[in-house]
């Protein structure tokens, strides 16, 4: 075998060599970049939920001071 030819079969060996473990080293990449995803829907839905209950205690909260000032409006305007 010549000299070029071995030359040549050590670059293809090497390419491929490095070609392969890229597309593992990628594919790895993705999978983990896919799952930190879904932890992050998850994350994300949970806080929305946190969010909903935080404005329906809001949304309680105001009916009950609405109600209570109508009511202090009502025993001012029987007292006057």
């Amino acid at each position: 075998m010549s000299t070029a030819s071995k030359v040549v079969l050590g670059v293809s060996v090497v390419l491929t060599v490095g070609t392969v473990a890229g597309v593992h080293v990628k594919q790895n990449w993705d999978r983990q970049r896919l799952r930190e995803g879904v932890l992050r829907d998850l994350e994300r839905l949970e806080r929305k939920a946190e969010n909903l209950r935080a404005l329906e205690e809001q949304i309680q909260l105001t009916r009950e001071l609405v109600a209570e000032r109508a009511y202090q409006e009502a025993e001012a305007a029987r007292g006057s």
